[in-house]
């Protein structure tokens, strides 16, 4: 017969352990019980105060039974602690979470700028500044001006201690025009490396400049402007070879002769910042236009296979040809004027330089589709172009699908598309992203943004991997 859990412990091994004290007492009350129960009956049966006694008998039996609980719950649950090695709670584990955390030491991670004079022992009494609040100083750069210098600090303090605290401790050792914020485990990388895996980036693939650009420089907005207007083909501007810097704008020299305009409004560009900057321009302007040339061959719900992969200028002509194809309502959903100029911006959407583009090939290598990520300063668009003859096959919920995911992977917070309300596709196609939508209506056009802090309920596979999964497989279908 297996023991009742409720009347034994187990030991360390999970064996049930009997306590005999437990039922040396059990027995000793359950005889008192049967003893005072006799003389209760030979009592009441032959005794004047019989009922008397019968109340004194019942209270007596509770009392008991009372005693009985009691000791059952103050040592059934408990073991001695020379069974178990329990002990009492300490005070640190009796504590809050917050008093625990303080205890432990909890820190906070900060990147810090601040400008400091050209003189001996500057930068030690600003270090000593820091210590004394008990911060430890995890990376710093230097940043020579013609006068002074700007120390860049990557910083670990006591999670207690706040901007304020510090910034006032640095501005008493002497530095000035202080910027401060929060930093994250991604800023614990050194310098050099962070700049070579940048370049890695840009030399693997042209759209990455941008990207690499933010990354490099932080909060940035970033602008490339081509050399001709897309659509009348009129100059737009121009930069030295060389570059400009006028303090928290950095004008550089496109590849293509156009200009790449940095601009951050909250501290201005060190000539450190400017030449990393150009140096990284410069790499890419030598490697010329280039793109990952992996594919992903794709079936679709009636059995036809398409490739999707990234496209760039040499696919200039295959795309004309599409658009020759298409009816001119299917243009002007997409390019929101008049159908003849559609052939001008193409140059300018396929380059590398500006975003990214996917196109769809049919089996017999025509162009069906053309999916667009464009880089606009802060803000990220999306267009789709699919051919008529092959719409309402998900073709645009495939090539939005996955831009949406280049998006998410180069750090966008948002996309949005820009459209008419009569396209039920495109709308359909957004909303089928499982994302938080805006809609607002600008200029005569329907623009829906899409917030990418959520995931997609239909998860996509990154574009740049897909090859290495699917490519084999479809170039055998």
């Amino acid at each position: 017969m297996t023991p009742d859990m409720s009347d034994v412990t187990r030991a360390k091994h999970g064996r049930p352990v009997h306590h005999w004290r437990r039922d040396l007492i059990e027995l000793a009350a359950l005889f008192t019980a049967v003893a005072v129960a006799d003389v209760t009956v030979d009592l009441v049966g032959h005794g004047p105060d019989g009922p008397a006694l019968l109340v004194l008998s019942a209270v007596a039996l509770v009392a008991t039974a009372g005693f009985h609980i009691w000791w059952t719950r103050r040592h059934g649950h408990a073991p001695p602690t020379s069974d178990t090695g329990a002990r009492p709670l300490t005070e640190e584990q009796q504590a809050g979470p917050s008093e625990r955390d303080a205890a432990a030491g909890a820190t906070a991670l900060w990147r810090m700028r601040t400008t400091v004079k050209d003189e001996p022992g500057t930068l030690a009494a600003l270090c000593t500044a820091l210590a004394g609040q008990r911060i430890d100083i995890l990376s710093l750069q230097t940043h020579p001006l013609a006068e002074g210098t700007v120390d860049e600090f990557l910083l670990r303090s006591p999670a207690a201690l706040d901007a304020g605290e510090i910034t006032r401790a640095v501005s008493r050792s002497g530095g000035s025009e202080t910027w401060i914020e929060r930093a994250d485990a991604h800023d614990l990388v050194d310098a050099p490396t962070r700049v070579l895996s940048l370049a890695t980036r840009t030399a693997l693939d042209a759209a990455e400049l941008p990207l690499a650009l933010r990354q490099l420089l932080g909060r940035c907005t970033i602008r490339s402007l081509p050399a001709r207007s897309p659509g009348s083909g009129r100059p737009e501007g121009d930069a030295p070879v060389e570059g400009a810097l006028e303090d928290t704008v950095m004008r550089l020299r496109a590849p293509e002769g156009g200009v790449i305009t940095v601009e951050r409004p909250y501290l201005p560009f060190t000539p450190t910042e400017f030449a990393r900057a150009r140096a990284l321009v410069e790499l890419d302007a030598r490697l010329g236009p280039r793109i990952p040339r992996s594919q992903d061959v794709l079936t679709l719900p009636k059995g036809t296979a398409i490739t999707v992969r990234r496209a760039d200028t040499s696919d200039l002509e295959a795309a004309k040809d599409m658009h020759d194809r298409c009816s001119p309502r299917t243009l002007s959903m997409r390019y929101h004027g008049p159908v003849g100029d559609a052939d001008r911006y193409l140059n300018h959407l396929l380059s590398p330089r500006f975003g990214r583009t996917l196109v769809v090939q049919t089996a017999s290598g025509r162009v069906a589709g053309l999916g667009h990520l464009l880089w606009d300063g802060d803000e990220t668009e999306v267009a789709l172009l699919v051919e008529d003859e092959w719409q309402r096959r998900g073709i645009g919920s495939e090539l939005l699908g996955r831009l949406v995911t280049m998006a998410v992977e180069a750090g966008c917070e948002s996309v949005y598309a820009v459209t008419q309300a009569s396209n039920t596709g495109m709308v359909a196609a957004m909303r089928g992203l499982g994302l938080p939508l805006d809609y607002q209506i600008e200029e005569g056009v329907l623009v829906i943004t899409a917030r990418l802090d959520a995931t997609p309920v239909a998860s996509r596979l990154p574009y740049d991997h897909a090859y290495e999964q699917h490519g084999a497989k479809g170039a055998q279908d």
